[in-house]
This record gives structure tokens, C-alpha cells and sequence, in this order.
């Protein structure tokens, strides 16, 4: 079974994700294949605009293949993580930079690396079943793929609130903050895509626009994330949770107990950088600085352990609360590469 499938169906440039069984985890394969087709689809006379989807029921991609890391011996971990990395996150600048539509149909789970493929393009569809999350905390790792410069253009301070604490949009809230563009009734769904490859035009996805049926999550709670989520160190932001007690609180509280206090003072840092560059590419850099590192250091493995492989949900942070994190441990990790910085030589010749 292949784990992407590619082809040209009318006019439209199909990419479906194929691992269902992994909850469309991407894989390095799967992100060469997407990286290597939009090159050359850009300049193909046949094919109008590129449709992403995914087959099962339960995701649409909940993130990269990071077990595959893990089981990697040391050295080799390192050199596979940064070339997987390096490469995934040209593929989604690719995408965000794309000259044709990119309409991607976002159901389920996207979280992580599914962001990276589903959220960056010019059309972005959600459904009922829309989960969308960025919770890269509770790995050891930060909001990366672009999900920072996503994050930051979220209105107030959505974007701490989500990128520290993990929380799932619903479809509304995914249009709200910047992740998504349109809902769709998810029946409406495969109507959609075969006019797409039809007509080659987005008119059908015009006429099938509504606004979504459930209720905002966030914008009840705007004022409170806004309040407590503007502090400018993890320890203030804990602390204004703490002092001001209420199930809002007490549920951003739980949701980070389970996090990497580093993983969420760098994600704190790296969001407030975001907000101040408002770019893509810096956001991806810096994002590369800190996974590229996290491989050595941080709390990365152990996040993988925990939580994908032994599945025990009892991670041994290397800080137990965030009042041990110095400041110049969050500068290190977010400091510049050097000559390993990413960089965007390759970038596709439009």
C-alpha cells in the first residue's frame, strides 16, 4: 500500500495521504513525494489546482512519524532528524508560496505535521469532524512546521494559550485563529472534490461556504486567555493561573501538567519572536534551531517515550517546574545555527 497517493485526476493535482492505519502520520518518504510534486505540477499546463485529502475516518495527518526518530541509533538519529526536518519545513514554505490554489480538506485529527501539510495553503477546508491542535509541548518539542507564525497571528494571545497549553480548535475556532479558511458539511465533501478535478476552478467551493454549526471554544474565554497569557516569562504565566482560580484556569493548568516546562518557555519565546517578525520563514528557522538541537538535548526523547512508545504518560522532564529553566537555556536553544541554519537555497523557481 503506498502511504501518499499522487496523480492527476481532470484538472486538479491530487495528493492523499494513505496511512490510516497510523493516523496518516508523515513519514520522510511522504514528504519528499509531496515536496517533489508540487515542483512538478507548478509549471504543468494540465493541472489548475492542487487538492490535498486524506483516506480514514479518524485523520487527516495527526502529526509526523516521530517514533521512527526514536528507534534510530544516537548518531543517525541526529543526521535523519535534522535532513527529515530541514526538508519538511521547505515543503511547507513551498506550500504557503504556491502560484496555483492549494485546497486542502482538513478532517479529524490535524495536529503537528499536519498542520504543516494541511494549514499553510491558499484554501483550507474544515469540517464537523475538524480537530486542529499544535500540541508539540507534551513531546518535548515546540509548535513547529510554521504552526509559531500561525500561532502569532492568532487574535490577543490565542497563540501562547494554544501553543502551551495544546488545546483543539473546532472548525470555528480554526477559522477564528488563522488555521483554517472555510467550513463545508463534510457531506458535501466528495461533490466538492470532483468538481474541483472537473472544472479546475474554485466556484464550487464557493457556493458550498457556510458559516460553522458549533460554538466557539476560545471566544467566551478571550478575555481570560488575553489576561493570563500575555505574561512575558512561563513562570508569570503560571502564576497568573494559579492566583485567579476557575475551571478555564484549573483546565490550562491541567493541560500543561502534562507538558515540558522547557518545551513551553521556548514555545513562549518563540511565539513573542513570531508575533514581532510576522514571517514564515523566520518562524520556520527558528523553529529549526530548536528541533534540530532537541535532538541532543531538551526533552524530546523522553517525550517520545512517554507518551508514543511505552505509553506510560510518565515523563522525567529535565525541569520539574518552571522556575528551574534559566534564561539562558531558552536563548541557547533558539540561538543561531551557524552554518547549519536553515536555509532556502533550494527554494522552487516559480
Amino acid at each position: 500500500m503506498n502511504d501518499i497517493i499522487v496523480r492527476v485526476e481532470g484538472r486538479a493535482g491530487r495528493i492523499t495521504l494513505n496511512r490510516p492505519h497510523a493516523l496518516n502520520a508523515m513519514t520522510y518518504a511522504m514528504c519528499l513525494a509531496i515536496k517533489e510534486v508540487l515542483k512538478c505540477w507548478v509549471n504543468c499546463p494540465d493541472v489548475d489546482l492542487i487538492l490535498i485529502d486524506a483516506i480514514g475516518e479518524r485523520a487527516f495527518c495527526a502529526g509526523g512519524d516521530v517514533a521512527d526518530m526514536y528507534h534510530r541509533a544516537p548518531n543517525d538519529r541526529t543526521v535523519f532528524g535534522r535532513k527529515f526536518w530541514r526538508d519538511e519545513y521547505r515543503m511547507n514554505a513551498a506550500i504557503s508560496d504556491y502560484p496555483k490554489p492549494i485546497v486542502s480538506f482538513l478532517h479529524g485529527f490535524v495536529m503537528g505535521g499536519g498542520v504543516g501539510i494541511g494549514c499553510h495553503g491558499s484554501h483550507r477546508i474544515v469540517g464537523e469532524s475538524s480537530q486542529i491542535a499544535m500540541p508539540e509541548c507534551a513531546i518535548g518539542l515546540v509548535p513547529d512546521v510554521g504552526g509559531s507564525y500561525l500561532l502569532a497571528q492568532g487574535p490577543g494571545r490565542t497563540g501562547e494559550y494554544l501553543g502551551i497549553t495544546g488545546q483543539r480548535m473546532n472548525a470555528t475556532d480554526a477559522i477564528l485563529i488563522g488555521f483554517a479558511d472555510i467550513f463545508i458539511a463534510q457531506s458535501d465533501w466528495p461533490e466538492i472534490k470532483g468538481a474541483l478535478c472537473r472544472e479546475g476552478q474554485l466556484t464550487a467551493i464557493e457556493a458550498a461556504t457556510s458559516p460553522p454549526p458549533m460554538a466557539s471554544q476560545i471566544t467566551p474565554q478571550q478575555d481570560s486567555i488575553d489576561q493570563h497569557f500575555s505574561q512575558s516569562t512561563l513562570v508569570d504565566v503560571m502564576n497568573s493561573l494559579e492566583n485567579k482560580k476557575s475551571d478555564f484556569t484549573n483546565h490550562c493548568l491541567k493541560l500543561m501538567s502534562r507538558n515540558s516546562p522547557l518545551s513551553m518557555a521556548c514555545t513562549l519565546a518563540l511565539i513573542g519572536q513570531q508575533r514581532r517578525s510576522q514571517d514564515l520563514r523566520q518562524g520556520l528557522s527558528l523553529e529549526y534551531r530548536f528541533v534540530s538541537r532537541a535532538l541532543d538535548s531538551a526533552d524530546f526523547m523522553e517525550g517520545i517515550r512517554s507518551l508514543i512508545i511505552d505509553k506510560d504518560n510518565q515523563p522525567n522532564w529535565s525541569h520539574a517546574a518552571p522556575n528551574e529553566i534559566e534564561d539562558i537555556e531558552i536563548e541557547a536553544l533558539l540561538a543561531p545555527l551557524g552554518t547549519d541554519e536553515l536555509t532556502w537555497d533550494d527554494r522552487p523557481h516559480y
